[in-house]
């Protein structure tokens, strides 16, 4: 899979230093994924949510973050759609979609 915005990670792991190594390690088994599916995702990170318009919810740190990705299975590109604090995805992002 090709991860776009990975400099989205890389700024928040810089606020939140306790997340750098989850997010590294996130990137790394999704950047050697051919994921063609949701259930493909799953199959990686069983504990992820999938949340409809392809797009999948993970927890970081045990759920102290979130990491919402959008997912183009076809061509295998993920987006990132927010990263944050799960306060912010329960109070901001939930509020956009």
């Amino acid at each position: 899979m090709r991860i776009n915005a990975k400099k989205r990670l890389r700024d928040f792991w810089e606020k939140h230093a306790d997340s750098e190594q989850a997010l590294k390690s996130w990137h790394i088994i999704a950047v050697k994924a051919d994921w063609a599916t949701p259930q493909d995702v799953k199959r990686h990170f069983p504990k992820a949510s999938i949340i409809g318009d392809n797009r999948v919810v993970f927890d970081i740190v045990g759920g102290s973050y979130r990491l919402v990705v959008k997912f183009n299975y076809a061509y295998r590109i993920g987006y990132i759609r927010f990263i944050g604090t799960h306060k912010e995805y329960d109070g901001t992002y939930l509020e956009r979609i």
